[in-house]
């Protein structure tokens, strides 16, 4: 972790990870893009409130979110996402990232993500055009928002 770094929230024995994972919520400061990278979110914010879009496979909102392809960097996964949300990819910060810690090994075939360190990287943009249909979520009535691993990165 560099200086501009934080953790702002811990979760050990993480109960969505394999046993004995843990999760950190990093706020960065507009830092770099830790790799390996695995997914990137995109909060784009107004008048108090953030863009959602429903989840894939639950229909439950969140930030528009994208997997990083395989050989592709966080940042590049961020730029593609925001040329489809906004149009453009101009302005991108990185707000901070989640980090899990998985030891490494077999035994956990149903976890997805590289061990022992996966990123979770949200990115903020300015304002544009959104191009995709969505939600406004105010902050202050954010409803299930605040069960998301991001959420202290933003709330």
């Amino acid at each position: 972790m560099t200086a501009s770094e934080q953790i702002v929230r811990t979760v050990a024995d993480a109960p969505w990870l394999p046993p004995g994972g843990r999760a950190d919520v990093v706020r960065t400061g507009g830092g770099s893009c830790p790799e390996p990278t695995s997914l990137v979110r995109l909060l784009v914010a107004r008048d108090d409130a953030v863009l959602c879009v429903p989840r894939d496979g639950t229909g439950k909102l969140d930030l528009p979110t994208t997997r990083v392809a395989t050989g592709e960097s966080g940042w590049s996964a961020a730029r593609r996402l925001a040329g489809d949300v906004l149009g453009t990819a101009r302005d991108l910060t990185v707000v901070g990232y989640v980090r899990n810690t998985v030891r490494p090994g077999p035994g956990y075939p149903d976890y997805p993500w590289p061990s022992p360190h996966a990123h979770f990287v949200v990115f903020r943009s300015g304002t544009a055009d959104v191009r995709v249909p969505g939600a406004w979520v105010p902050l202050a009535a954010p409803g299930d928002l605040v069960e998301r691993h991001w959420w202290p990165l933003v709330g």
